[in-house]
């Protein structure tokens, strides 16, 4: 019985030589079927014409509940041809970005939406010109037909037997070149989830997938199945990132605030109703290091270690004689200030027990060495944690070095009832311009300064800094005001 058949609404025209009823789905070599509604029709002899059938190729399920995404980049445009496995897009979700990739040979025949459109997901994205005479499955391999509901794009029907998967899941399969029909679900009526696909590939690389907060990369198994494989010029699959999930045993614990620690806590709360105002600025020590190295060996004959910090205090006493109103307090009220006639300057310390911060008890009467002994002997005691509480108590003034550490600037609290506070950052080689613009190597430091702006004004606060470093970039200046 020869019929030839034509189908407007799918445009397609099929010769037959034979017609019969038959419920199969299938394309196999030997046997065409094409499916209507339901029906098929089933051929003896190897013809089968399908003359170029446009099909909406839709944006499929990508997981995570998405269900709209943007699109980022077209790989292809109109008339171009793709075949099964080529990049066709990248979507961009709120998630991650996804390579859409086609899965047919055909022509590009319409793009659905232009560069950062928003797609939704099961509406049409491109429309493809499929040429089915270019090639025939083999027999074992099924031939999808387009997507055209959710339940023909959430089922697979192999040699009889439904597979239930999620297209993200088929998506995962056919980029690993894994048959549905091979793997065993563990979701509801036998549906097959995407960790059974992950564990099939665990046990076919014999890999060992620890637990990971980054996204490790799967690379596709070895192809020793009889699927549909992408031509070799054709671009290599993308590997599909897995995240896998982080196992933690630890547990929190509570400690309550003691010691030191609650000190700070009851200092720092006082603090926060202090105006802070900060200035910073830079230092240029290149005569003061040259200094400290000729003084330093003197220093260790006397059984004393000689750091910049002796000298840094002695120039923050010289600035404090003039201008008095940084080493002064407010009451509570703020209706008085106290002008301290003692420079005690505290030194924060980093210590096991926490932060410290002793001071130098009447600096303005003191040498540059008086101050290194005192502060070698506060520091041994700070590390063996036996300061007193006379050492810890009467600051009018504090330094803090954070250069120690490696800052350089930095935003200090002020330590109530004081007024004023300075960060000293680490020392630094860099270049400078002298005064006939030429460069040298100078030795920077940068301080970072805090006050009290109820009392005290930027003006004061940039007068006094120029004072001190004015003492530290030259040190000898300091032997007309000492006393």
């Amino acid at each position: 019985l020869n019929i030839i058949t034509t189908i407007k609404e799918n445009h397609l025209t099929v010769c037959i030589h034979r017609v019969r009823s038959c419920g199969s789905i299938r394309f196999i070599k030997s046997k065409y079927v094409c499916v209507f509604d339901k029906s098929a029709l089933k051929f003896s002899h190897q013809q089968l014409f399908l003359m170029h059938s446009n099909f909406s190729f839709k944006l499929s399920d990508i997981g995570e509940g998405i269900t709209e995404v943007t699109v980022k980049e077209w790989y292809v445009k109109e008339g171009d041809s793709v075949s099964q496995f080529d990049s066709i897009c990248e979507v961009q979700s709120d998630k991650a970005s996804v390579t859409i990739t086609s899965r047919y040979d055909g022509i590009i025949r319409k793009l659905h939406y232009n560069i950062d459109d928003i797609a939704f997901v099961g509406k049409p994205l491109v429309d493809i010109e499929i040429d089915a005479s270019k090639g025939v499955a083999s027999e074992e391999d099924v031939v999808e037909t387009p997507p055209m509901s959710h339940e023909e794009h959430t089922h697979q029907e192999i040699k009889g037997h439904k597979t239930l998967a999620t297209p993200a899941v088929r998506r995962l399969a056919m980029e690993n070149n894994i048959k549905l029909s091979e793997i065993v679900g563990t979701g509801k009526d036998n549906r097959i989830l995407k960790e059974d696909i992950l564990n099939y590939l665990a046990k076919q690389t014999g890999a060992i997938l620890p637990p990971s907060p980054k996204a490790e990369i799967v690379p596709p198994l070895r192809k020793t199945e009889a699927a549909p494989a992408a031509p070799k010029d054709k671009a290599r699959k993308i590997p599909v990132p897995v995240s896998r999930p982080i196992t933690f045993s630890g547990k929190d614990r509570t400690e309550p605030v003691t010691g030191f620690q609650k000190a700070m806590v009851k200092t720092m709360s006082a603090a926060l109703k202090i105006p802070h105002f900060g200035y910073f600025d830079e230092v240029d020590l290149t005569q003061l290091v040259r200094l400290r190295e000729e003084l330093k060996p003197l220093a260790e004959m006397r059984g004393v270690k000689l750091s910049f910090m002796p000298f840094f205090i002695k120039a923050a006493s010289l600035g404090l004689l003039q201008y008095p109103i940084l080493n002064s307090s407010l009451d509570e009220n703020c209706q008085n200030v106290t002008y301290k006639a003692s420079h005690n300057i505290g030194v924060a310390m980093d210590t096991e027990q926490g932060l410290i911060v002793p001071n130098v008890k009447n600096v303005q009467v003191c040498s540059v060495f008086d101050i290194a002994v005192e502060l070698n002997r506060l520091q041994s005691l700070g590390s063996a944690g036996q300061l007193g509480t006379s050492d810890l108590t009467g600051g009018t003034f504090t330094l803090s070095n954070i250069g120690t550490i490696g800052g350089t600037y930095a935003k200090p609290v002020i330590l109530p009832p004081e007024v004023a506070i300075g960060a000293l950052g680490k020392i630094q080689a860099l270049p400078r311009f002298n005064g006939k613009g030429e460069v040298f190597k100078a030795q920077i430091m940068n301080v970072s300064w805090s006050a009290d702006h109820r009392i005290i004004d930027g003006a004061t606060m940039a007068r006094f800094s120029n004072l001190w470093k004015s003492y530290l970039e030259n040190p000898a200046s300091m032997l007309l005001d000492l006393k």
